[in-house]
C-alpha cells in the first residue's frame, strides 16, 4: 500500500507542474519582445537620435577626461574671489564707521536728528502731506533685493521693540519718546555710511543687502527699504506696529563681536525659584541660548540640592558633540534644550558648592563662561573661586537676580565682577534680551582692546528673501553673511573697550553657485561646500523651507545645522547615522581644508517635493545606487572647502563641441527664430534655457529680463556690434588687495558692462545648431498620425549638455496641458534626464519610460490623459572616450500604450490556453522602481505594485529581481500630533462605516470556514534557460505579517482592486493646527536588478509560484484514504507568476495567475518616524550624533592684559 501511495504521489507531481503551464511562459518571452522592440524601433524614428549622433559627428567635437583636481583648484578660487570682494567690502564698511564715529562731535543742540525711519516712509494725511514724523522717498521695485521696492542712494534705519525711536508714532499719542542721546548719536554719525554703501554696490552689482549693527539696537540698512516692505503702506492704513527683531542676538552679530564660547548655565531649581521666577528664570535661560552659534559649546544644569543636567542624554557634557565630549549650539541641540527646561521641577535647597564645582569641559578651549541664574545664593563662595578660578579667571562668570528682591544682590555682584563677569538684575520679561546682551559686551572687551584684529565672521546657511530668479514661484534663497566688529577709537579719559556694533552683507549662495557651473560637473555631478563644523552651506540634498515666515515679517534669519554625514548616504549595511568610515575621513579632510579626492558608492533618491505651508515634504519614491569620485579642497580666507561629486565613468569624461559666434553670422537668427512669441508656427512651441544655468552665465550690467532666453538674445545681438569683445574673466582681487582690504576700493562698473561664460555659450550656440536641423527634418505627417493612432506619441523633445531644451508637438490638442518647456526647464536636472543617462550604462539602446505617480484616495478620479514619457541618454564617442551630449525623448498618452500592449498580449503566436486578455491571468509592466506603467485597470496606473500585491513583491525581492534599499531622511518633520494623519483623506459618512463592518464581517467569516492551516507559503522561482532542464531556486517567506495571518490567510484582493491611499502622513496637514517637529524619517525603495533576468546574455523568463495559499478553488488533491489509517487529501495549492525582462527599455512583464490567490498584503513607500531607543532612556528625540570632528575658527581672542 505505501508503494501505491509512492507511486500515486509521483502522479500528483506532474499534475501540479501542469498548472504552471496554465501561464503561457514563452508567449510572455514573446509578448515582452514585441512590446519593447516595437517602441525602440517607433521611438529611434521619431527622436531622430542616430542624426542627431550624425550631426555632432558633422561638427567639430572631441571627448576629453577631466581632471578633477584641476577643476577644483579652479573653481575654489573663483569662490575665493568672490568671497573676497564681500569680505572687502565689508572691512571697508567697518573702517568707515570706525572713522566716522571718531570724527563725529555731538553738536546738534539737543536738535533731533533727521534720518530715514524705514516705519515712518510715504505716509501721507488726508490733504496729501506727509504725516506728521515721516519723510519722503522714492522707493523702485528691484528684483536683485528680494523683489521689494528699494532706494539705491540711501539707507534706512529700522528699531526693534525694544529700542525706542526718536520721534512721535502717532498723533493720539500722550507722551512722546524722548530721545536716547547714545542712540540718536550713533544714528548720526553712521548716515556716513551712505556714500560707501553706494560704493560698493557700483563696484559690484552682486552684492546684496549691506548694514550696520549698532550696539544700542538699531539697524542701518541698504538699500533703503519702507518697513513692512508694502508699496502702499500708510501709518493710518496700519493696525499694529511690527517691528524687526532685536539683531544683537542674531549668530552674524555675536560671531563677529565674540570668539568661541564654552557657556555652562546654572539654573537654580530650588522650591524658592517657582511661579513667576521660575518663568522669568527659564526665559533668562531661552535669551542666553538665543546668542549661540554653531561655533559655540552649551549646556544647562538644574541645580536644588544635587547638580544634574536638564537633558539625560547630555551628560557630563557640553552641548557640542564634536570633537570632544562636549554639546555644540546647533539649532537641534538648542531646541533640546529649550524643550528640556520644560520637565524642571522646583524642590529643596539650592547647593550652590555642587553647581559650581561642576566642570565645564573640553569645548571649543576659547572663552569660558558660568551663567548664574538664581534668586540669590547665601554667601559669594570665595573659597571656591579662588581654589579653582583664581588667580588668571580663565572662567568668567555672569550673575542673573531674579525676582525683586536685591537681599543677595552684593553677593552676586561680587562673585561676577571677581572673575571679569557681569552681574545683572532681571524683574520683568521686557528687559531681559537688554540684560543677557551685557555678557556679550563684556566678552568683546578683549577684542575691542586690541584694536587692530577684526576677525571676520560667516554664518550657517538661511533661508532669506525671495530669489531673483525667472521663476514665477518667488520662493525664499539660500543666504549666508559676513560680519566684522566695528571698535570705538575715541579717546576717553578712562579708557574703555566698547563695542560700537557689527557691519556685514548678506551674500546669495546662488551666486556662489553660479561659480560652479553644472556643464562641467556633467549629468548626475554637483558641488557643495563644508564649514569648519562639517555643516554644509549648500548641497542638492540639503531641503530647506520654501519660505521663511519669521525672516520676511522680523528679519530674524533661522540658521541650518545640516551635517555633510546626514545628506550623502552611502550604501552599506550600517543602521540610521552610523557613518561610514570613508565619507568621515572626507568630512574630516574638508574640515581641515586639505586638498584631495576619494571615491563613494551613495544610495541617490530622485525626489519629488511635495509643496508644504513652510516647509519641504521630501516624497521619496525612486532611488538607485551610484558611483562617485570626490574631489575638494580650501576656499582660502573663509572657514569653507569646496567638494565636488562626479559619477563615475560617465561623468568623468566631456564633449567638448562649440561654435564661435563671431565665425557665423547666422547662429544669433537661428535662436531669435524661435523667440518665444504667438505669432510662431502652431507646431513649434519653444526653446527653452535650462534652470539649471538659468541664463546665468551671462551677466548684463543692470538691465533685467523676464526670462533667460531673452536674457541670451540679448547677449548674441550685442555680439553683432563693432568691436565687441569677450568678457569671460570675472574682476580679480590683487594679492595686496587682499593683505590690505579695507583699503581696495572697486571701481564703478558701467551699466552696460557684462560677463559671459564663453566656452557654455557658444556649446549652447552649437546646440541650438545641431537641434534646429533635427526640427527642420521632422517626420512626415501621415508618419506621426499612424504613430499617434498606435502609440498615442504627442511631443518630441531633447534637451542637451548646455541647458538646451528643444520640443515641439506632434499634433493639434485643444487640451489644457501646461507647454512642455514649462514643467521641464530644470533640463539636465529633471529626474528623466539624470535616470536616461545613468540607464545608458545598463542598457545603451534602450529608453526609460515613467508615468506621473498616482495621487489621491482610491476612487479618486483618473486625470482623463496621463502621459508617458521615454527618454535615451545620446553618448558621443571620440578617441575611444564616451560622453553624454543629450537626452531626445518622447510622450505618450499612456492609454494608447495600455491599448496598444493588450493588443499585443491578447494573441498567441501558438496554441495557448491563456492571454492577458482572459480572466485567468492578470498582467502588469512595471518600471526599475516597481511602479505600475501599464495594468489592466487603470487606477493601478503610476502606484507602486507593492501596494497591489505585497506578497508576490516580496517573492521578487527574495528571487534578487528587486533590490530593497533603506533610505533615510534626517532632515524629516513629523507632526506634533499623537494622532497619524492623511492629507487628502476624505470624511467617512455613516453609509461608508455600515460598508466597512459588511466587508469586515464577510471576511472574518471566510476565514474561519478556510481550512485551519498554518504553514507559510513558499516562493519558488527557476530561470528557464532549458525548458527540459529547469534549474530550481527555493525560498520560504511568511506571506501574512502577523498571526491572524499566519494562521487564516485574508482572501486575496480581486482584479480590480486599489489597495488604501497611502501617502506622506504630512502632507496637506495644516501645521498651525498640529505644528511639526524634526525628526529621523526611514523608506523601504525599490531597484531592479536587471542582471538577474538576462542569463547567457538572454532574456529569458523567469518562472515563480507561491505555495500553500490556503485558498479553496485553486487545489490539485488526490483521496488517500485507501491507503492512510485516517482518510485525508494531500491538497497542493500554487499561484503562478511569470517574469520578463521587456528589451530596450527599464521596464519588466509580470504575468501572475488570478485563479489561485494568496492572502496579499500591501507594502509601504511612505516614510515612516526611526523611533531610537534613546528617547525613551534619556529624553533625547532620536539617537545622539556619534562624536564627529571639528576645528574651532582660527582666531581666539579672550585676554587682554588690561
Amino acid at each position: 500500500m505505501v508503494l501505491l501511495a509512492i507511486i500515486l504521489l509521483a502522479l500528483v507531481g506532474p499534475a501540479a507542474l501542469e498548472q504552471d503551464e496554465d501561464i503561457p511562459h514563452n508567449e510572455v518571452r514573446n509578448w515582452a519582445l514585441q512590446f519593447g522592440v516595437g517602441l525602440w524601433e517607433y521611438g529611434k524614428m521619431m527622436t531622430k537620435m542616430n542624426e542627431l549622433k550624425r550631426k555632432y559627428r558633422e561638427v567639430e567635437t572631441s571627448v576629453k577626461r577631466k581632471d578633477g583636481l584641476i577643476l577644483i583648484r579652479e573653481m575654489a578660487n573663483e569662490v575665493r574671489n568672490m568671497m573676497d570682494f564681500k569680505r572687502s567690502a565689508v572691512m571697508r564698511i567697518m573702517d568707515s564707521a570706525e572713522q566716522a564715529a571718531l570724527a563725529w562731535r555731538s553738536d546738534n543742540n539737543g536738535v533731533t536728528p533727521r534720518y530715514y525711519n524705514a516705519e515712518r516712509l510715504n505716509a501721507f494725511a488726508p490733504d496729501g502731506r506727509p504725516a506728521d514724523g515721516t519723510r519722503e522717498l522714492v522707493l523702485t521695485p528691484n528684483p536683485h533685493f528680494d523683489h521689494l521696492p528699494v532706494n539705491v542712494t540711501f539707507s534706512t534705519v529700522l528699531t526693534p521693540s525694544r529700542v525706542y525711536d526718536t520721534v512721535q508714532i502717532f498723533k493720539q499719542l500722550t507722551e512722546l519718546w524722548l530721545p536716547d542721546p547714545e542712540v540718536g548719536g550713533s544714528i548720526q554719525w553712521s548716515a556716513h555710511l551712505d556714500p560707501l554703501f553706494v560704493s560698493n554696490y557700483e563696484g559690484d552689482p552682486t552684492l546684496s543687502w549691506q548694514f550696520f549693527g549698532s550696539s544700542t539696537g538699531f539697524l542701518r540698512r541698504y538699500p533703503g527699504i519702507s518697513w513692512p516692505p508694502e508699496d502702499l503702506s500708510t501709518v493710518q492704513d496700519s493696525h499694529t506696529v511690527r517691528r524687526p527683531y532685536d539683531f544683537r542676538s542674531a549668530a552674524w552679530y555675536v560671531g563677529a563681536a565674540t570668539s568661541p564660547k564654552d557657556i555652562a548655565i546654572l539654573l537654580d531649581a530650588s522650591g524658592s525659584m517657582a511661579g513667576h521666577r521660575a518663568n522669568l528664570a527659564r526665559a533668562t535661560v531661552e535669551s542666553i541660548l538665543d546668542t549661540l552659534t554653531d561655533n559655540d559649546f552649551v549646556n544647562i544644569f538644574r541645580f536644588s540640592d544635587t547638580t544634574s543636567e536638564t537633558l539625560p542624554c547630555f551628560k557630563d557634557q557640553l552641548v557640542q558633540v564634536l570633537n570632544s565630549p562636549d554639546i555644540q549650539a546647533t539649532q537641534e541641540n538648542l531646541r533640546w534644550l529649550k524643550d528640556s527646561l520644560g520637565t524642571i521641577k522646583q524642590e529643596n535647597i539650592a547647593n550652590f558648592s555642587s553647581a559650581l564645582y561642576n566642570r565645564t569641559g573640553q569645548g571649543c578651549q576659547c572663552n569660558q563662561a558660568l551663567m548664574l541664574i538664581t534668586d540669590g545664593p547665601p554667601s559669594s563662595y570665595k573659597e571656591i573661586f579662588k581654589l579653582y578660578n583664581f588667580p588668571h579667571r580663565p572662567v568668567r562668570l555672569f550673575t542673573y537676580l531674579i525676582g525683586s528682591d536685591s537681599g543677595s544682590a552684593a553677593e552676586m555682584h561680587w562673585m561676577a565682577c571677581e572673575n571679569k563677569g557681569y552681574y545683572t538684575k532681571i524683574e520683568n520679561y521686557d528687559e531681559i534680551k537688554n540684560r543677557v546682551f551685557h555678557y556679550i559686551e563684556v566678552m568683546a572687551r578683549p577684542m575691542v582692546m586690541y584694536q587692530n584684529n577684526h576677525p571676520i565672521h560667516w554664518t550657517s546657511a538661511y533661508v532669506g528673501g525671495r530669489a531673483d530668479s525667472f521663476s514665477d514661484d518667488k520662493v525664499g534663497q539660500l543666504m549666508t553673511t559676513v560680519t566684522a566688529p566695528v571698535f570705538d577709537r575715541r579717546n576717553h579719559t578712562v579708557r574703555l573697550a566698547n563695542l560700537l556694533g557689527v557691519v556685514g552683507t548678506d551674500v546669495s549662495i546662488d551666486e556662489i553657485r553660479k561659480l560652479v557651473p553644472p556643464y562641467k560637473l556633467g549629468a548626475n555631478g554637483y558641488s557643495f561646500i563644508v564649514n569648519n563644523n562639517g555643516h554644509i552651506l549648500y548641497h542638492p540634498n540639503l531641503k530647506p523651507p520654501r519660505v521663511s515666515e519669521k525672516y520676511e515679517q522680523t528679519l530674524e534669519p533661522q540658521y541650518l545645522s545640516v551635517d555633510l554625514s546626514e545628506v550623502e548616504l552611502v550604501e552599506n549595511e550600517n543602521g540610521p547615522r552610523e557613518n561610514h568610515s570613508a565619507l568621515l575621513d572626507l568630512r574630516q579632510d574638508m574640515i581641515n581644508q586639505k586638498e584631495g579626492e576619494t571615491e563613494l558608492t551613495l544610495k541617490v533618491h530622485y525626489d519629488d517635493m511635495a509643496v508644504g505651508l513652510k516647509i519641504n515634504f521630501l516624497v521619496q519614491r525612486r532611488v538607485t545606487t551610484r558611483r562617485y569620485k570626490y574631489f575638494y579642497n580650501a576656499i582660502e580666507g573663509t572657514p569653507f572647502s569646496l567638494g565636488l561629486a562626479i559619477p563615475e565613468g560617465y561623468g568623468m569624461f566631456e564633449l567638448l563641441a562649440e561654435q564661435e559666434i563671431k565665425h557665423s553670422q547666422k547662429n544669433g537668427k537661428i535662436l531669435t527664430r524661435y523667440r518665444p512669441s504667438e505669432f510662431l508656427i502652431p507646431y513649434f512651441q519653444s526653446l527653452t534655457i535650462s534652470k539649471a544655468t538659468n541664463g546665468e552665465f551671462i551677466q548684463i550690467g543692470e538691465q533685467w529680463f523676464k526670462t533667460a532666453e531673452e536674457r541670451v538674445l540679448h547677449f548674441l545681438s550685442r555680439s553683432r556690434r563693432p568691436g565687441w569683445k569677450w568678457m569671460s574673466l570675472r574682476p580679480r582681487a590683487s594679492p595686496q588687495q587682499r593683505e590690505r582690504e579695507h583699503h581696495h576700493y572697486s571701481t564703478k562698473q558701467e551699466k552696460d558692462s557684462y560677463y559671459c561664460d564663453k566656452t557654455l555659450t557658444q556649446s549652447l550656440v552649437l546646440d541650438a545648431m545641431v537641434t534646429e536641423s533635427l526640427e527642420k527634418h521632422r517626420p512626415r505627417m501621415e508618419d506621426k498620425h499612424q504613430g499617434y493612432d498606435i502609440f498615442g506619441s504627442t511631443t518630441w523633445f531633447v534637451a542637451t549638455r548646455s541647458g538646451l531644451l528643444r520640443w515641439s508637438n506632434f499634433t493639434n490638442t485643444d487640451n489644457d496641458d501646461p507647454p512642455f518647456g514649462q514643467n521641464n526647464a530644470r533640463a539636465i536636472d529633471e529626474s528623466w534626464y539624470q535616470r536616461a543617462v545613468d540607464q545608458h550604462a545598463i542598457e545603451p539602446e534602450s529608453f526609460v519610460f515613467s508615468v506621473p505617480f498616482a495621487e489621491g484616495p482610491p476612487g479618486s478620479p483618473v486625470p482623463e490623459r496621463t502621459l508617458l514619457t521615454a527618454t535615451h541618454a545620446v553618448f558621443i564617442e571620440s578617441s575611444s572616450h564616451r560622453a553624454p551630449a543629450a537626452v531626445v525623448g518622447l510622450q505618450y498618452v499612456q492609454s494608447s500604450i495600455a491599448s496598444h500592449f493588450q493588443n499585443i498580449t491578447s494573441k498567441c503566436t501558438s496554441t495557448c490556453k491563456k492571454t492577458c486578455a482572459s480572466n485567468t491571468l492578470d498582467c502588469y509592466v512595471l518600471d526599475n522602481n516597481g511602479f505600475i506603467i501599464i495594468s489592466e485597470n487603470n487606477e493601478h496606473t503610476g502606484r507602486f505594485f507593492g501596494q497591489i500585491d505585497g506578497t508576490i513583491m516580496d517573492s521578487l525581492v527574495q528571487d534578487r529581481i528587486y533590490k530593497k534599499v533603506s533610505v533615510y531622511d534626517y532632515q524629516g518633520y513629523c507632526s506634533n500630533s499623537k494622532y497619524s494623519f492623511s492629507g487628502k483623506a476624505t470624511n467617512l459618512k455613516s453609509t461608508g462605516v455600515i460598508n466597512l463592518l459588511l466587508k469586515f464581517t464577510i471576511q472574518t467569516l471566510a476565514v474561519l470556514i478556510s481550512h485551519l492551516q498554518t504553514a507559510y507559503g513558499t516562493a519558488l522561482a527557476y530561470s528557464q534557460e532549458d525548458e527540459e532542464e529547469p534549474i530550481n531556486y527555493e525560498y520560504e517567506y511568511p506571506i501574512g505579517d502577523d498571526l491572524l495571518s499566519e494562521q487564516h490567510p485574508m482572501p486575496a484582493p480581486p482584479v480590480g482592486f486599489v489597495p488604501p491611499f497611502e501617502s506622506d502622513p504630512l502632507e496637506g496637514v495644516d501645521l498651525g493646527q498640529w505644528g511639526t517637529r524634526p525628526c529621523d524619517r526611514k523608506v523601504e525603495l525599490y531597484v531592479l536588478q536587471p542582471e538577474r533576468l538576462n542569463t547567457s546574455g538572454q532574456n529569458n523568463p523567469l518562472k515563480g509560484k507561491l505555495t500553500n495559499c490556503h485558498v479553496t478553488g485553486c487545489e490539485r488533491y488526490v483521496h488517500l484514504s485507501l491507503f492512510l489509517v485516517e482518510p485525508d487529501y494531500l491538497f497542493i495549492h500554487t499561484r503562478p507568476f511569470s517574469v520578463q525582462k521587456i528589451p530596450h527599455s527599464n521596464l519588466i512583464l509580470l504575468v501572475v495567475d488570478t485563479l489561485c490567490p494568496c492572502g496579499s498584503k500591501q507594502l509601504s513607500i511612505t516614510p515612516q518616524e526611526l523611533a531610537y531607543e534613546s528617547r525613551d532612556q534619556n529624553g533625547c528625540t532620536h539617537r545622539p550624533r556619534p562624536t564627529l570632528y571639528r576645528k574651532r575658527p582660527p582666531k581666539c581672542i579672550n585676554y587682554h592684559p588690561e
